[in-house]
């Protein structure tokens, strides 16, 4: 295939001579300012904080009352987890496909996380869901993977029946959406990063939005010990915090980069459909692709189809390298990996978890939890046996239109050559 394809660092792609002035310039005014902490800076300054002026264009392009800068996706999910008052003695169900920060975030507020399987969508499947729900349940954290929406009708429906929280990680999906609805404005709240393979990047950087006051408030004095006097919460109020905030530097390059979020989105979402038309024209009757709970609301980072076996797809993957089509399996293991690999995105590699361990030596969150809970390496073979057969194609916003085709007529050709 002519011409390197790039891998999907959608973001981190736009880095680039495109918007490099106007975030050069965002940088140098924060600079020039002296005024790098968003409460104050060296000198006097009327200058308004960026990272205020990322919360609130956030907030806008979400559609949510709030918005809080974070320094990372994990710490937006803990904030918003304190923020909705989750804690010891508290379960949280969360997906067995994901990375492992969502689980490790619920046991950072003391709370224990308990696992549920995905289904074809690669989202939290609703129905095992609800078979994970214990007395003890106080939240569901729906993950939006790869860029694709998690079936929050039912799993709103399911929350609203039982009185549970709804924290949406968004992580791998801004610009997202769900019915219409924008991705981290549908649960009580949401959680993004802006990591470097994000779609919006600062190479790291967070955000908590919800529409609910009183959890952006909590949230707001969990992120920095220093907030409850800036935010107007009386002393007698104040809840002990930590230090999570955002940089004015990283906010300074995020508002460039929420700026061209819909151009970003429009270029994915061409480039992926291109792909998709032509392959499942192709192999619809041979693969499985991916089901979309909302094809409309994905962001089109990845086109993801199931092989019948997972032989099958660890052959075909080095094939589809040849011909310089990104290509990776969702989850594998073996001798012919590096010794050093780890993929924390499946359950069956979060060890940490997996062991029960924890800092201290009194057992952490499940010390003293109403239940005992245990996670067993093989308790939730229908993620993993999805993951095993899945092949993952990196769509890139830079894709031109002939190396769509040659991507598109490489992965049919290796594909029916292996079936």
């Amino acid at each position: 295939m002519k011409g390197r394809i790039p891998r999907m660092f959608p973001g981190g792609l736009r880095v680039a001579e495109d918007e490099e002035e106007a975030a050069v310039d965002a940088v140098r005014e924060v600079i020039r300012s002296k005024r790098l902490f968003r409460y104050y800076g060296v000198v006097p300054s009327l200058r308004h904080s960026r990272a205020r002026e990322l919360e609130t264009a956030f907030a806008r392009r979400v559609g949510t009352a709030h918005a809080l800068a974070v320094n990372s996706g994990t710490s937006a999910l803990v904030c918003a987890l304190a923020g909705l008052g989750i804690g010891p003695g508290d379960e949280v169900v969360v997906p067995a496909y994901t990375w492992i920060s969502t689980a490790t975030a619920v046991l950072a507020v003391g709370a224990v996380p308990v696992v549920a399987e995905v289904d074809d969508s690669l989202t939290i499947d609703p129905v095992d869901v609800e078979r994970k729900l214990s007395p003890h349940t106080k939240a569901i954290v729906p993950v939006h993977m790869r860029g694709a929406p998690a079936r929050m009708d039912a799993l709103s429906e399911l929350a609203r029946a039982r009185g549970l929280h709804v924290l949406e990680d968004v992580a791998q999906a801004a610009g997202g959406s769900f019915q219409g609805r924008p991705l981290g404005s549908i649960g009580d709240a949401g959680a993004f990063s802006f990591q470097m393979s994000k779609m919006m990047t600062a190479g790291e950087g967070g955000m908590v939005t919800t529409k609910d006051p009183m959890v952006h408030r909590r949230a707001a004095m969990y992120h920095d010990s220093a907030a409850p006097p800036n935010i107007g919460v009386a002393a007698d109020e104040w809840l002990p915090g930590l230090n999570l905030r955002m940089s004015e530097l990283h906010a300074a390059v995020l508002l460039v980069q929420l700026g061209r979020l819909d151009s970003l989105l429009s270029d994915l979402r061409t480039r992926k459909r291109a792909l998709e038309e032509r392959l499942v024209g192709r192999l619809g009757e041979r693969v499985a692709f991916r089901r979309l709970t909302d094809p409309d609301g994905e962001i089109g980072i990845a086109l993801i189809f199931f092989l019948p076996d997972p032989r099958l797809a660890e052959r075909i993957v080095p094939e589809l390298a040849e011909q310089n089509v990104p290509a990776s399996r969702l989850y594998q293991e073996g001798k012919h990996l590096p010794h050093d690999y780890v993929d924390l995105h499946a359950y069956e590699a979060w060890t940490p978890l997996l062991d029960r361990r924890t800092w201290s030596p009194g057992g952490g969150p499940w010390s003293g939890h109403p239940r005992r809970i245990e996670y067993p390496r093989d308790a939730c073979p229908v993620t993993m046996d999805l993951l095993r057969r899945a092949v993952h194609v990196d769509v890139s916003p830079e894709l031109r239109h002939d190396q769509v085709e040659q991507m598109a007529s490489a992965i049919g050709d290796v594909v029916e050559r292996s079936l």
